[in-house]
């Protein structure tokens, strides 16, 4: 039993909307528009049926009646006091016709209950040839029934024979309707309104962009809620940061001290081999300062900006030049991108750059689509092992025969590329290259 259950709420799910709006109007207008269905159908079976079939029994009764006059006294005064009574006290207005053939029936209307309930009171009651015409005069019904000798022509309004008065039930509970499902969207709108604008302003936190502006925690008791542990949540992790970043520099900054001093030891030193010695140590020591420092920073404090991928391109195309390396660029959407522009440009450096480092050929293919952009580059270098690629992102990671970092490097550079790919709401992935090498994917949203 619980297998076709599953598979009838896949399907159903698979045809609902996603937003979280248009489902609660689902759940407001879905319960309302059943009772409506559910109230129409009743009234509809029940009421406007049973009251129309009643006076349709009347105003057959009456008929009948006036025949049963015609047959029973004799013609004296060509029935002129029948069709008084029939005028003054039953509202009906008949005249006695020629005993010609009754017409051909007529069109019936496509929702023809009175035509159905007239006459089969009229055959149940009377039994004799009849014609019905209920859809000439809106307001008139005429009845002729066949007797033995002369034809009895009625004319009936059509509201004694017919509930017409049923359309405004439906006038009014349709327009009740109306007016509350606008009173529920009103409302409800102002309710998920919070809760898109605490999305928004979660979303843009995992892109590092900065709160929309106007953002505060409002509405219901849990958004609000929500709203404020977001807000604490987003302080928390940029002091976190800012923290981190100024224990480093603080770190760095000692440091340097240090090597300055190691330089003016050296300035006063005699022996040349060990100048140079000691000179690649400090410059060895000063990379690697930097490239931690970098780390730390991750570019976090950088407001977002305009960022021209093309001019990155060409400025890319002549780094490859100078390198002796051959390099094919393909760009496809808008290269005109809303990033930090500093950490980007540090992402596509650092990705780039290990790609130029170990290959003789490269590929970059971008791709700026339904607001992610797509950055793939492939070269024919040396590779890294499969089991290896995700290690090669955690920081001061390296390989022995490694593609990720020069042997002077801190093992920092992909780590960076991602955490920066991450701070953007995106990812950098490896894979296999088609060029035998290895393949770079970049993903961010634009």
């Amino acid at each position: 039993m619980r297998r076709p259950w599953r598979r009838f709420w896949r399907v159903i799910s698979r045809y609902m909307p996603k937003q979280l709006y248009a489902r609660s109007l689902i759940i407001v207008i879905a319960p309302m528009l059943l009772l409506q269905s559910v109230i129409a159908f009743v009234f509809m079976e029940r009421h406007w049926q049973t009251v129309t079939q009643r006076l349709s029994q009347a105003v057959t009764r009456d008929i009948s009646a006036i025949i049963d006059m015609i047959e029973t006294y004799p013609d004296d005064d060509g029935y002129a006091q029948v069709i008084r009574i029939a005028q003054e006290r039953l509202a009906l207005k008949i005249d006695l016709l020629p005993p010609d053939p009754l017409p051909a029936p007529g069109p019936k209307p496509f929702f023809s209950i009175l035509d159905q309930t007239l006459g089969e009171e009229i055959t149940r009651q009377i039994n004799r040839p009849f014609w019905l015409d209920t859809v000439g005069n809106s307001n008139i019904v005429e009845i002729r029934i066949q007797l033995e000798n002369r034809v009895l022509r009625v004319f009936a309004r059509r509201s004694q024979a017919y509930a017409s008065n049923t359309h405004i039930f439906l006038l009014w509970m349709v327009g009740t309707s109306l007016v509350l499902i606008a009173i529920a969207v009103a409302f409800l709108r102002n309710q998920i309104r919070p809760i898109l604008q605490l999305a928004e302003a979660a979303d843009s936190f995992g892109k590092g962009r900065p709160t929309p502006s106007g953002f505060h925690p409002r509405g219901a008791e849990e958004v609000r809620r929500a709203g404020s542990a977001f807000l604490l949540m987003r302080e928390r992790i940029e002091r976190q940061i800012e923290q981190r970043t100024a224990m480093l520099t603080g770190v760095s900054h000692d440091l340097r001290t240090i090597l300055t001093r190691f330089k003016l030891q050296l300035a006063v030193a005699s022996s040349k081999e060990d100048i140079e010695a000691m000179n690649q140590d400090i410059e060895d020591m000063r990379s690697m300062l930097e490239g931690y420092l970098a780390f730390a920073r991750g570019e976090a404090a950088e407001d977002p900006g305009e960022f021209n991928l093309a001019a990155f391109f060409e400025r890319a195309q002549e780094e490859a030049g100078l390198r002796d390396c051959e390099l094919k660029i393909v760009t496809t959407g808008d290269t005109l991108l809303h990033v930090r522009p500093n950490a980007f440009s540090r992402l596509l450096n650092n990705v780039i750059g290990n790609a130029f480092r170990y290959a003789d050929k490269v590929e970059i293919t971008a791709r700026n689509a339904n607001g992610i952009l797509t950055i793939t580059v492939d070269d024919d270098g040396p590779g890294i092992p499969q089991d290896m690629r995700e290690s090669v992102f955690k920081p001061f990671v390296r390989l022995d025969e490694a593609r990720n970092q020069d042997e002077s490097g801190t093992g920092l550079g992909l780590s960076i590329a991602r955490d920066i790919a991450r701070s953007h709401g995106g990812d950098v992935s490896l894979d296999d290259s088609p060029l035998g090498g290895l393949r770079a994917v970049i993903r961010v949203p634009a």
